[in-house]
């Protein structure tokens, strides 16, 4: 089970991508994480070709630059890079209940 989860949806003009954290869990619940709880991770991407987005990303408190590309109906994966240098890739899959 994973220990966050997201709400991903289009967002601004109906093209652009947001996600916003909207549960923790699995000891992800803590003082550490909790202010970033309800704040958007994906802040408005805007879309660049189908599928793919660029924009900010919010990560645990720092911004990135970012591309957001749609792998599947249920992936997503985001790249975020701090001043061109610092890179990583995170998987975000679709939860279902």
């Amino acid at each position: 089970m994973r220990d966050s989860r997201y709400d991903v949806t289009l967002c601004g003009d109906g093209t652009q991508l947001c996600a916003e954290l909207v549960w923790l869990g699995n000891g992800a619940d803590n003082a550490e994480n909790l202010p970033y709880l309800n704040t958007l991770l994906i802040d408005h991407a805007q879309q660049t070709r189908p599928n793919q987005w660029k924009g900010d990303l919010h990560i645990y408190g720092q911004t990135a630059a970012g591309t957001i590309t749609q792998v599947s109906a249920d992936q997503i994966t985001l790249k975020g890079c701090v001043a061109f240098v610092i890179c990583k890739s995170y998987q975000m899959y679709r939860y279902v209940e």
